[in-house]
């Protein structure tokens, strides 16, 4: 968790339970409250605040899930002093906790620390919201309109709201079932969505919002108040932090200028997805002392929690990591590598003590796929897929020759030297597939590499070297790491649906003809 450039804030530690999750598949079956008012305390909240302020109670719960995981954290703010399930904020540029205090009649002081009241106050936000886009009777039984709103509840604006909203509704399609600090069981059915975006884009889906520095990170840039242009030191460490709040929270909150805070980059805990928001040539404010010579990076979570620090979380920043190193010439090491609360003159206790040092080094310290992720034993898969020119060379070179030669497009010898056979190749093969014909290989041209082939229907359940396939090319088109195993579970199914939102496709987590037209035109 960064630090504000005057004031320092501790980080605190909730006192309650790490909650599980798992995905369900789109059969799955909702929780419903007891009928004698026991037992499902949170359950009963959700579908009162529904009832109440005619928001649908599915909505709500992706909501809570996405802004804390259903962990109200004992009353204890976020670093952007949000309270609650809900993540009801009081800061100086949002109010959404005293505008809830206003439309629910709850004091304050409940909002905060109450869960019935938290979710309360969170319904009628969302509904004031709906109310103020226009939405009538008709539109809010239409879970797909209330996607403005929902950007709209996560504090930001354009792509970065986007990226909110379609967090929820990735966890409206996959579907939930977890389990809240108190044991309670919570679920959501998944369902095919096709939100009414309005005009939001997601970075993802505009090779323009793309990260210059590590091209497989989205770029939503902090405002220029919570960051100095230029350094004064030479870049010798990375330093992790914990978010103590969502990812996109964390993204809106390094946006607004009154928090005079930042990180070089966020990292997504269901996925892996990685945002750059400070260019690295310029002094992000998150480590005090170590701000001028460090590159921050941050992770969706509580440090109380291991729930959040996910496998693809895990392998996303490690790759980042290996890749910032090798460009800047920071040993792998522990001593250049370091946690928040290592960093000279700290007070803060991120990443703590569930955040798993001996398996992230072992991340970083393995091989570099040539410039941006570690290699598997196929020599075709990757953590990361780091733009290849002329001159480059390594194993992601390799397998591009590999998949070119492959496809009929001579690249010489599988040696992983970019010469000019594999430049004309490449050239060749995006020619042929509607791609600027560069001679580059950036994110869309191994996209459209790495899902060349047959387009069998694939869905949770699959197995084989056709999900692999696709599991590559996800990883590619996505820009963060999608585990290729052969195996099509829930965080494939994650990625699929994810992708078909950003591509404005039927995102229904099916591997399907549509789907595969599109990665393999490199979209």
């Amino acid at each position: 968790m960064p630090t504000r450039a005057a004031a320092h804030t501790k980080a605190r530690a909730s006192v309650l339970a790490a909650l599980t999750a798992t995905v369900l598949a789109a059969t799955g079956t909702p929780a419903l409250a007891s009928s004698d008012g026991t037992g499902h305390p949170m359950n009963q909240a959700f579908e009162r605040a529904a009832e109440r302020f005619d928001v649908p109670r599915d909505l709500l719960a992706a909501v809570g899930y996405g802004e804390t995981r259903l962990d109200g954290h004992a009353g204890l703010p976020s670093q952007a002093n949000g309270y609650g399930v809900m993540h009801l904020v009081s800061n100086p540029a949002r109010h959404s906790l005293e505008r809830a205090a206003a439309l629910t009649g709850e004091p304050v002081a409940a909002l905060r620390s109450d869960t019935g009241a938290n979710i309360l106050g969170g319904a009628a936000v969302l509904r004031e919201y709906a109310d103020r886009l226009g939405l009538d009777a008709r539109d809010r039984d239409d879970l797909d309109a209330w996607y403005p709103a929902v950007a709209r509840y996560g504090g930001s604006d354009g792509p970065a709201a986007a990226l909110y909203a379609d967090t929820v509704y990735t966890f409206l399609a996959d579907g939930l079932d977890v389990l809240a600090p108190d044991g309670e069981r919570i679920s959501v059915t998944g369902r095919p969505v096709s939100p009414h975006k309005d005009g939001l884009t997601a970075p993802d889906a505009d090779a323009d919002l793309r990260s210059a520095d590590y091209p497989s990170a989205l770029w939503v840039p902090a405002d220029p108040n919570n960051y100095a242009t230029g350094r004064s030191a030479a870049i010798d460490k990375v330093v992790i932090h914990v978010t103590q709040g969502s990812y996109a929270g964390s993204i809106s909150w390094f946006q607004d200028p009154v928090s005079e805070v930042s990180a070089h980059y966020v990292v997504r805990s269901s996925d892996g997805q990685i945002t750059q928001m400070v260019r690295d040539a310029d002094t992000a404010y998150h480590a005090r002392s170590a701000n001028a010579s460090a590159l921050g990076i941050e992770h969706e979570g509580f440090i109380d929690d291991p729930s959040w620090f996910t496998d693809s979380m895990y392998r996303s920043s490690a790759a980042l990591t290996a890749y910032l190193c090798d460009r800047y010439g920071i040993p792998k090491d522990r001593a250049h590598i370091i946690g928040h609360s290592e960093a000279p003159g700290n007070d803060h206790t991120d990443p703590g003590p569930y955040w798993d040092w001996t398996r992230y080094m072992e991340l970083v310290g393995g091989g570099n796929g040539g410039a941006g992720g570690g290699e598997s034993s196929d020599g075709l898969s990757f953590t990361a897929y780091a733009t290849q020119h002329s001159g480059s060379t390594g194993a992601q070179v390799r397998a591009l020759q590999q998949l070119l030669n492959e496809q009929g497009y001579p690249a010489g010898a599988a040696d992983g030297g970019f010469g000019p056979a594999t430049e004309g190749a490449v050239t060749a093969f995006q020619a042929a597939h509607g791609l600027d014909a560069d001679g580059v290989v950036g994110p869309r041209t191994w996209t459209a590499l790495l899902a060349a082939g047959t387009t069998e229907t694939l869905a949770q359940g699959a197995s084989g070297d056709g999900v692999k396939r696709l599991q590559r090319a996800l990883t590619a088109a996505l820009g963060s790491t999608v585990g290729v195993d052969g195996s099509f579970g829930p965080a494939t199914a994650t990625a699929v649906r994810g992708y078909q939102t950003s591509r404005g496709l039927t995102a229904d987590g099916t591997a399907g003809p549509a789907t595969w037209a599109a990665l393999q035109a490199g979209r």
